[in-house]
């Protein structure tokens, strides 16, 4: 088993070319946010700048959608992940999700 090791927003990797396409791949979190952090949230928000509470929220939700995303391609055999893209839903008031996808492939140097 090759486990992914380039991803990429675009839709071709220079200096490779796709042998073989595995389809779409995605990884998903859910999260929400705790009271004490909604608190914390809103007391920074009143002095205004960066809500780095916030911050810290969304880069963990991220970086887990990611890692997801990486396992499901590793899954199907990927060597590369093409097009990645990143969305993010609210599933009811302060509860969001987080959906990292792409495209995995199977690249070789050209």
């Amino acid at each position: 088993m090759v486990d992914v090791t380039m991803i990429t927003t675009s839709i071709e990797l220079s200096g490779y070319r796709v042998v073989n396409n595995l389809g779409v791949v995605r990884g998903i979190t859910v999260r929400s946010r705790s009271v004490l952090g909604n608190i914390a949230g809103g007391l920074q928000s009143l002095v205004g700048g960066r809500l780095s509470i916030y911050v810290e929220l969304c880069e963990k939700s991220r970086e887990e959608a990611f890692q997801h995303l990486i396992q499901h391609a590793n899954e199907r055999g990927a060597n590369a992940i093409i097009n990645m893209r990143y969305d993010a839903n609210e599933v009811t008031d302060g509860i969001t999700e987080v959906l990292a996808y792409g495209t995995a492939v199977v690249v070789e140097k050209a």
